[in-house]
């Protein structure tokens, strides 16, 4: 679990109410049942509304690496490529035919597969490339659903401000309708930016790092299987990939 996002969330909204205490405010003028109807009812309906099926659903999969990120292992890779090496150096291309078949990652298997076929070079970095954007493009995607909500968010703020203003402007002989209009008029406000700027768009950030990275993982690894077909000392491909650890 990454606890930098934890303690972000919460120094976020601590820092917020806070301030909002410090003026003399207290905790309970924040909360307010229709404004957060409004903005939060509005914002995913307008979010959900713009995204396909399928990329909501992967949205909301890769929700749970806010907080349990997938971290690439590129040492780990790094020893799996040279390990391949070694074995195709003693035993050649085919010798990694029984390590393809008992791979678990669909990646790492389809590039052995084109190995142990004897594909060239080119062909198993244009295949394997191909993959990989595919993928990369399905997860920003994906990470477009949150960076939508955090711009909704503060028009959808703005909307409740004003229906807010109206409910006041019809009751301006009743002074008992006054507080609770002007109320969701600025709660609606606060809720629609601090929704966009404490959590859609950091949440958008971090995935869209959290992508970057495992892209990044799968670029050591084509270039490693690039590096086997092309018959590379695996001490060679050990020095080559290093490069991806910083």
């Amino acid at each position: 679990m990454d606890i930098l996002t934890i303690i972000g969330v919460i120094l976020g909204f601590a820092a917020l109410i806070g301030g909002n205490i410090l003026e003399g405010g207290s905790w309970q003028s924040l909360v307010n049942g229709p404004a957060a109807l409004i903005v939060f009812g509005g914002t995913f309906g307008a979010a959900i509304l713009q995204t396909p099926k399928e990329c909501l659903r992967r949205a909301v999969k890769m929700f749970v690496w806010v907080v349990r990120p997938p971290r690439a292992q590129f040492q780990q890779g790094i020893d799996t490529v040279v390990s391949w090496a070694k074995v195709a150096r003693k035993e050649g291309l085919l010798g990694l035919e029984n390590i393809a078949e008992t791979e678990k990652d669909l990646f790492f298997r389809k590039g052995l597969q084109l190995l142990v076929d004897g594909s060239e070079p080119e062909v198993i970095r244009h295949v394997m490339e191909t993959d990989l954007l595919v993928a990369e493009k399905r997860d920003f995607d994906a990470v477009h659903f949150y960076e939508s909500m955090g711009g909704y968010a503060p028009t959808i703020g703005i909307i409740g401000a004003v229906m807010g203003l109206i409910h006041v402007m019809r009751h301006l002989t009743d002074p008992a309708q006054l507080g609770p209009g002007i109320a969701v008029a600025f709660v609606a406000t606060i809720y629609g930016v601090a929704f966009a700027n404490l959590l859609a768009l950091p949440v958008a950030n971090k995935l869209r790092q959290c992508v970057r990275e495992q892209s990044q993982f799968r670029e050591l690894i084509i270039d490693g299987i690039i590096a086997v077909a092309d018959g590379e000392n695996p001490r060679a491909i050990e020095m080559k990939l290093s490069g991806y650890l910083h």
